[in-house]
């Protein structure tokens, strides 16, 4: 019911509906953008993924996903809060090897397994969605040492906004294909910000980037953050 009631379930209902959920080629490179070719690639995760065990927060269609099983030769989870979104990227990417999507809160995800990961990540996915406090911690219990989380989210700053002034999450919105604005709270973080959260969850901050879409050069668009355990 959670799921059902979410803009996340709206979006993936809509595009479920425009588009059919067909077997797909993977994608050849992994974006961490809205913008295909800005920014780095898979490396961000780790020099060589082979064999690695990997886990998206939040994978929607599961392009990333793919990319990572097949052209990187990672064991990877996709993981959607979203049942409906988790059928569409098993229609799209079920077949192949070292991939599996699961329907599931992160949180609980992470909580529930008993695996250690070599490289976690979000791509404008659970992390600045869920409490930063709850998750990060999460996500730190169940990576090894030394090893990366990495995320994109939202630039704090998009369309010339201030960052945010606390540790409060902000109202933010979710643009449907059909272009209807739902309602959403977000933890809108500058780098700083993050750096403090990832401190407090024994995580190390390795690098903070941000971009442009070149369609809206004026204000950054995109946050990276790549952090290590400790």
């Amino acid at each position: 019911m959670l799921a059902q009631a979410s803009p996340w379930y709206a979006h993936a209902l809509q595009r479920t509906a425009a588009s059919p959920a067909e077997p797909l080629a993977p994608p050849a490179r992994m974006e961490w953008t809205t913008r295909p070719g800005i920014g780095p690639g898979a490396e961000i995760l780790g020099p060589d993924l082979r064999r690695k065990r990997v886990v998206e927060l939040g994978c929607g269609p599961g392009h990333n996903a793919a990319c990572l099983a097949t052209r990187h030769a990672a064991h990877v989870t996709g993981v959607d809060l979203v049942g409906l979104q988790v059928r569409r990227a098993r229609s799209h990417y079920g077949r192949l090897n070292n991939l599996t999507f699961v329907a599931g809160h992160a949180l609980h995800y992470l909580h529930a397994s008993d695996e250690q990961f070599d490289a976690i990540y979000s791509v404008f996915g659970a992390v600045g969605l869920v409490a930063p406090e709850l998750l990060l911690p999460a996500i730190a219990h169940r990576l090894r040492p030394g090893c990366t989380l990495a995320f994109s989210v939202p630039h704090p700053q998009r369309g010339g906004r201030p960052s945010s002034p606390d540790d409060r999450p902000r109202r933010d919105h979710v643009t449907l294909p059909d272009r209807t604005r739902l309602p959403v709270a977000r933890w809108d973080f500058d780098a700083a910000r993050w750096e403090k959260h990832l401190d407090r969850a024994g995580l190390w901050l390795a690098s903070a980037q941000e971009f442009h879409d070149p369609r809206q050069s004026r204000w950054p668009t995109t946050l990276l953050i790549a952090a290590r355990k400790l």
